[in-house]
């Protein structure tokens, strides 16, 4: 992605702040995500201890933000910087640069890359080139959308928040524990559901549904971008109406930001269902939290493919 149209206004964002504020006791931790889910997370688990915000709005795609001035403050007076690891979020790094909170860099006490300790799907194991298309050299970084891994994330913010304030590690503790056990028992209800629906192939438009697909016993193995990030095709709508007919694939699945026309075109040729999903918190106002946006993937997938 390119970076010359905004980096400047990123820059000049410099010149209107203060020096970096150090957390007090007796103030809440200010907490910056790149993503509006690890910002769920961070103020479920921190409660009234924590002040957080996320860069991204969930109504877009997160490969692609472009971060405001606004956005440069927020991270130059925070305390704790939460963001996806790997190559998702591409403007991480100019983000970074321009706040000069050097607290908040790779490696120091006040970042915490989420990618740490996830069993992680896709990692290339040959020569990776821009010929395939918008490749993720490290493994696919969609992780979050697997509630288990969400389990691994709590546990990780919990950590970070006792070590950043420790006067307050035991509720950091307890509500992550709370929330945990909410979690685990979900998942068993979850697990029960896709039990009518395991083993159904869909196709996807891009490919960040692995992680979800895996723990519902699904698979997609064609998608609806010819390459990774480059659009559809018609050429590939063809290809994907004669698959899908003679696999009876009865789903097709994609993000809610990602334009609609070409499942549309190929769900009225082939009979299937657009199951719109949300990769982010807030995405649909049924994703209002992260229990409740994993509740709303499994019904969308359930309900489209047969299940209860």
């Amino acid at each position: 992605m390119k970076y010359q149209r905004w980096l400047p206004n990123l820059l000049a964002a410099w010149f209107m702040m203060a020096a970096v504020n150090v957390h007090a006791a007796d103030k809440p931790l200010k907490v910056v995500t790149t993503l509006s889910t690890f910002a769920d997370l961070v103020k479920t688990i921190g409660g009234d201890h924590v002040d957080v915000s996320a860069i991204a709005s969930p109504k877009f795609n997160a490969h692609f933000i472009e971060p405001k001035p606004s956005d440069v403050v927020k991270v130059q007076r925070a305390d704790l910087f939460l963001h996806a690891g790997l190559d998702l979020e591409l403007w991480r790094g100019p983000l970074l640069d321009a706040a000069g909170n050097t607290r908040l860099f790779a490696g120091q006490p006040g970042e915490l890359d989420l990618s740490q300790g996830i069993p992680l799907l896709e990692v290339p194991t040959g020569a990776v080139s821009r010929s395939q298309g918008d490749i993720h050299i490290y493994g696919n970084p969609h992780y979050w959308v697997d509630p288990e891994n969400a389990i691994i994330m709590a546990k990780a913010i919990a950590a970070k928040l006792s070590a950043l304030d420790p006067d307050h590690a035991a509720a950091y503790d307890e509500r992550m524990r709370a929330w945990t056990r909410q979690l685990s028992q979900r998942i068993e209800v979850w697990r029960q559901a896709a039990r009518a629906i395991r083993g159904h192939e869909l196709v996807a438009y891009h490919n960040e549904w692995p992680y979800l697909l895996n723990f519902l016993g699904l698979h997609a193995e064609q998608f609806l971008e010819p390459k990774p990030g480059i659009p559809p095709t018609p050429k590939q709508v063809q290809f994907l109406e004669r698959y899908m007919k003679e696999r009876h694939i009865r789903g097709i699945i994609q993000s809610t930001y990602f334009p609609k026309d070409a499942a549309g075109t190929l769900a009225k040729r082939t009979g299937a269902t657009v199951v719109l999903l949300c990769q982010s918190v807030g995405e649909v106002p049924h994703a209002s939290d992260y229990i409740a946006m994993t509740d709303y993937n499994i019904q969308q997938l359930t309900h489209a493919l047969g299940g209860t």
